[in-house]
Order: structure tokens, then C-alpha cells, then sequence
């Protein structure tokens, strides 16, 4: 398969190129930075790196680039410095999602390309009766009003929720929502949900990066996975910590 992976020098979304790469896919990755790809994947044959920056690129370029891509993965997220968090493009990850959702249906794929999106718990699936506590939403309503990256995140789900649907006859997508991440060494047990099992701000449970790019790596290439979680938003877990 081709994919494209955005944020490919990331926490993630590294860990997502690697493990692309390994299961024989042709990779595409935009960065603004090869060197901080991992070194085992700088020099592979199937890595095609475009050094530039998404959001500056034109659409002509974009076009070029997804033309003939079975997938796109988003691992985009924003810097946790200040500058990251309050500073522009406010709206990374929606303005990504929209850019590539539209450069996709310009390309006027044979078959509807598979777009995954690395989400949040904090984020709310409105297409299920997702319950949350007073205090939770209360928090939540916070969170939008002084981190500029909990909107971003949300927005950007919604996007493919609302704007692309489930029918799109381009894009079918997935948002993934991992909880509280934390670093491990080589992916483990994990278990997906529909909806968050525990409370993601008030009893957050644990994800590990590198299961998160596993999960996004099986969406792409498993159609039994996909087939399983297409047009939903499912919650990734360590196991023991649903």
C-alpha cells in the first residue's frame, strides 16, 4: 500500500512510519525536519521524505503528492510549550484534516481512501450517548476556552464526523482515541472500544504511543479491522487499564 503520514516526526507518528515501513508499505511522510526521523527508517527505500511545511504547500503539490495513496494517517498534534499551545496555526489538525479531506477528493480516487486520525479521549463522540459527569463537563468547557489544542482536536473529529460522513464516496475515516499516553518500548496489549470505559480527565487510564501507531498501523492494513471500526471513534487501551 502507499500512505501518506502526517506528522511523521512526532512521538507517534514516528513510531507509526516504523512500523509502516516494517509491515512492507510505501511510505510518504511531510516534516520540516528529516533528521528527527527515526534512524532506522531515514535510508529505507520504501521512505519518501518532503521536507515543507502542510499548511504552506499548494494544492497542486498536495495533489501530486496523495495522488495514488490507499491511506492517510494524522498524527499532528501541537508542541506542549507555550508557543505550541497559544501560538499559530491555532487550528493545526482541523486545517490539516479539511486541506487533505479536499485535496483527496480532488485526486477523484477509484475507491475511497482510508484517512486515521490520532484523536483524544477528551473528545467526545457525538454519534453515541457518551455520557459525562457535571464535573467533567464543566472541565471540558474549560479546557476550550484556555488550550487552543482540545478545540483543534475536537474540530478536527468532527470534521470527518459531520463535513465527511459515512458515505463520502472519497474518504472513509477513523479517529483514534487514545488516553492518557505514556512511552513504552515495543508495542503490548491493548484493548479498543467504542466509548471511553473510565473518565478521561477524572480517572484516566493508559496508552502507550507505540500501541497507538500499532492500532492505526492494523486499521490501514487489516480490512478486517477497518471493515470493524470505519466511521467510528474508538478509545485504545493498555490492557488492564479499561
Amino acid at each position: 500500500m502507499n500512505i501518506l503520514v502526517l506528522g511523521g516526526t512526532g512521538a507517534t507518528g514516528r513510531l507509526l512510519v516504523t512500523q509502516l515501513l516494517d509491515r512492507g508499505h510505501h511510505v510518504k511522510t511531510i516534516v520540516r525536519s528529516a533528521e528527527r526521523l527515526p534512524a532506522e527508517a531515514k535510508n529505507h527505500p520504501n521512505l519518501t521524505v518532503i521536507e515543507d511545511s502542510l499548511l504552506d504547500m499548494s494544492d497542486a503539490e498536495l495533489i501530486k503528492l496523495v495522488d495514488g495513496c490507499d491511506a492517510v494517517a494524522s498524527c499532528l498534534g501541537h508542541n506542549l510549550t507555550f508557543k505550541g499551545i497559544y501560538g499559530h496555526p491555532r487550528k493545526l489538525v482541523t486545517d490539516a484534516v479539511r486541506r487533505m479531506c479536499s485535496v483527496i477528493a480532488a485526486t477523484n480516487p477509484s475507491q475511497p481512501t482510508k484517512f486515521v486520525l490520532m484523536n483524544t479521549s477528551g473528545n467526545q463522540n457525538k454519534d453515541l450517548d457518551e455520557q459525562l459527569s457535571t464535573m467533567n463537563k464543566a472541565v471540558t468547557g474549560l479546557l476550550r476556552l484556555l488550550l487552543p489544542p482540545h478545540p483543534d482536536n475536537e474540530q478536527a473529529a468532527e470534521h470527518l464526523r459531520t463535513a465527511i460522513g459515512q458515505e463520502n464516496k472519497n474518504v472513509r475515516w477513523v479517529a483514534v482515541r487514545p488516553d492518557g499516553l505514556i512511552n513504552e518500548d515495543a508495542p503490548s496489549e491493548y484493548t479498543t472500544h467504542p466509548s471511553p470505559t473510565r473518565d478521561p480527565i477524572f480517572n484516566a487510564g493508559k496508552t502507550s504511543r507505540v500501541n497507538v501507531a500499532h492500532f492505526m498501523a492494523e486499521l490501514i492494513s487489516n480490512e478486517s479491522v477497518w471493515q470493524q471500526w470505519q466511521g467510528q471513534m474508538p478509545v485504545v487501551y493498555n490492557a488492564g487499564y479499561a
